[in-house]
């Protein structure tokens, strides 16, 4: 039989709040405290880089695929700018994320990825073509792509 974390985490939390409010430090689980504690960055970690794909998706699709350009194109760019100028507003230690150039050219090429599993699209640029500044700026949207980028016909 497992402990109550391993069982009922929700339950296991409550009971670990009540624990600290009571200042029963002894019998709080640390090490489950901590790596729960962890996870919550991570996981908001998580999110901005999928905030930060979506993005990429999207621009790339209105770069490369211009007679596919749509409202709902512009509003999911409108709608990922947002959710992650809020998540550095709320944890502004995520700011630093996106400057790391390690972390947005992986953040890149899983966008190239995805843009090419979704579009058919190959061969879009190696090297993301836009700064950090055009990608978080509303009044930006690219111009199309002077050189287009191959299509397998796949359409989504």
């Amino acid at each position: 039989m497992g402990t109550l974390y391993d069982e009922d985490v929700v339950a296991w939390a409550e009971q670990q709040a009540a624990l600290i409010r009571a200042r029963q430090w002894s019998q709080l689980d640390i090490d489950n405290i901590a790596e729960e504690i962890e996870d919550v960055g991570k996981s908001d970690k998580r999110a901005l880089r999928n905030h930060m794909v979506v993005l990429l998706v999207h621009l790339l699709k209105w770069a490369y695929q211009p007679v596919r350009r749509g409202g709902s194109w512009t509003r999911t760019i409108s709608a990922q700018r947002t959710a992650i100028r809020e998540a550095a507003e709320d944890s502004p230690s995520l700011k630093t994320l996106p400057d790391n150039p390690d972390w947005l050219a992986t953040t890149y090429r899983r966008a190239v990825w995805r843009a090419e599993q979704e579009t058919g699209l190959r061969n879009l640029p190696v090297e993301m073509p836009w700064t950090l500044a055009e990608l978080m700026d509303f009044d930006v949207l690219p111009p199309p792509s002077t050189a287009p980028a191959k299509s397998s016909e796949k359409r989504h």
